[in-house]
């Protein structure tokens, strides 16, 4: 389970890194700067969830994670820079990264005996920070607080979805790809299908 855990981890570090990539494209930004925004939304999430853990920053104890991220922003501002891409191709990747983060934030939590609640909403905070942070460098605003698809709440359905499994005796391979599927599920289909949650709206 390590194992497929550490290489899951390094997926989502590369995913999260491409994502970055493409939406500072759009920005038009120099090699500095894509490097800057990818780093952040390939290493954001875990970073907040290890801080909040009190455990040592991934990154910052296993550097191929650091080099991961680093290698794919380099390579993808180079093999795409020159191309024109549609402006929401990202989304697919970034639903992609949701997954695969979210089921690993939850999965350590766990593993570092968070109360089942609080392993929940760091694997969504795992899952959803990276991005915030790639949208406000990008001088965008974030998508989880934008009035659009189902976003933090499809990861944090997939977290539950994994202790649940979890609680019920499922192996802890098949409650791994449960919840990384069942994100992505959620999220691309209020992708496609323009699934949002009910908002707030007071009369005058």
């Amino acid at each position: 389970m390590d194992d497929l855990l550490y290489w899951i981890g390094l997926a989502a570090v590369a995913v999260n890194a491409l994502t970055g990539v493409l939406d500072a494209g759009r920005k038009r930004m120099d090699l500095v700067g894509v490097v800057m925004v990818g780093m952040a939304t390939a290493l954001g999430g875990g970073t907040v969830r290890d801080i909040l853990l009190q455990r040592p920053v991934f990154w910052l104890s296993d550097q191929s994670y650091l080099l991961a991220a680093l290698l794919t922003t380099v390579l993808i501002f180079f093999a795409v820079r020159n191309l024109k891409l549609p402006p929401r191709l990202f989304l697919i990747p970034d639903a992609v990264g949701l997954a695969l983060f979210t089921i690993v934030g939850t999965r350590i939590a766990l593993d570092w005996h968070a109360p089942w609640l609080a392993a929940s909403l760091l694997g969504m905070i795992t899952g959803v920070v990276g991005g915030v942070l790639r949208d406000v460098l990008c001088n965008e605003v974030p998508l989880i607080f934008v009035r659009g698809e189902l976003y933090a709440s499809a990861a944090w359905v997939g977290a539950l979805a994994l202790i649940g499994l979890q609680a019920l005796n499922v192996s802890p391979v098949a409650a791994t790809w449960a919840g990384m599927a069942l994100v992505l599920a959620i999220r691309l289909a209020a992708m496609a299908y323009k699934i949002t949650l009910p908002t707030y709206s007071a009369r005058e």
